[in-house]
């Protein structure tokens, strides 16, 4: 892995709900974009080696602190994810915590591992299995306290997690070690993944609409990939477990664009070198936002904004 140019990672106050993304900025670098594909340009860095295998995200149970039918695991903090699990009957959250704000993932009730990243930077963080009662409330059936200091701030955007769900033998994975295949720098990767989705990823509108009062939508990369369509959560997902597997750091940010505060998905990608086209420029050793659905057009402005303005909410 190539060693990157450490810099604060500057996250905005958050209290996220596992949000529906049928909409369909960020913070450092500068990229712009249009409806149009991109056309090449230019690129630059140190010579691109690709990793031998990906980054795992492992659940495991025996370090796992307990509490009835409750698990967290937090032994790979270090490495920017925690997990956690439980049985019941009820919905069931599980919260990360730190400096006060929350970040809430729905959990499935059958024991099922959860991966999340974490995402806020070094400190202690609160972590909380929470069921429901009655309506939005909740109580907690397991909680513990973890002091995280990660190996280094790409570790929570280098693996997969509840969002961007993939392994070694996931198809998105081959497809981004094909498109990487020849690239003689990281730029060359961004651009081959930005344009195979922009020219065979289409919108899906029919599916933004069935969504549109849904929440608790969790994408999944290599069914963007079989179905060669998604809303923009799909897009910005499926980049995100290709750059991730390649060892590039991609975040998937949601929040909002103009002009009508649409909710939307959107990457955030850090390399070490440069891609500049004539619709996008990714700029060295900063993070960098793309927006591969607004790139890849096929959906009106209701959906996807118009690409000038974006407000950063979560990050994942």
């Amino acid at each position: 892995m190539l060693k990157r140019k450490m810099l604060p990672v500057c996250m905005a106050a958050l209290l996220c709900a596992a949000a529906v993304l049928f909409g369909c900025g960020g913070s450092g670098g500068s990229a712009s974009a249009s409806g149009a594909p991109a056309d090449g340009g230019q690129t630059s860095g140190p010579p691109y080696e690709e990793p031998t295998a990906i980054n795992p995200s492992v659940f495991d149970a025996e370090p796992a602190t307990s509490s009835g039918d409750c698990l967290i695991d937090a032994s790979n903090a270090s490495l920017g994810y925690v997990g956690a699990s439980a049985v019941s009957s009820s919905r069931l959250k599980f919260q990360v915590i730190k400096d006060g704000t929350s970040y809430n993932y729905d959990m499935q009730g059958d024991g099922t591992p959860l991966i999340c990243p974490l995402n806020m930077g070094d400190g202690t963080y609160e972590l909380r299995i929470m069921q429901n009662t009655s309506g939005n409330n909740y109580v907690q059936l397991s909680g513990t306290s973890v002091p995280v200091t990660l190996e280094n701030e790409f570790e929570p955007f280098l693996r997969p997690n509840v969002f961007c769900q993939f392994t070694d033998s996931s198809a998105c994975v081959a497809q981004a070690r094909t498109l990487a295949a020849g690239a003689e720098n990281e730029g060359d990767v961004v651009e081959a993944i930005y344009d195979w989705m922009v020219n065979n990823i289409t919108y899906d509108s029919a599916k933004a609409k069935q969504l549109a009062d849904t929440t608790g939508y969790i994408p999944d990369p290599d069914g963007t990939l079989s179905a060669k369509s998604g809303i923009c959560f799909d897009y910005a997902s499926l980049a995100a477990a290709m750059f991730r597997s390649l060892d590039i750091p991609c975040q998937i940010v949601t929040g909002y664009v103009s002009p009508d505060n649409i909710y939307h998905a959107w990457n955030m990608i850090y390399i070490n070198g440069s891609w500049v086209s004539a619709h996008v420029t990714v700029d060295a050793d900063q993070w960098t936002r793309i927006d591969v659905t607004f790139a890849a057009g096929g959906a009106d402005a209701g959906y996807i904004g118009d690409g000038t303005t974006y407000t950063e909410r979560y990050v994942y």
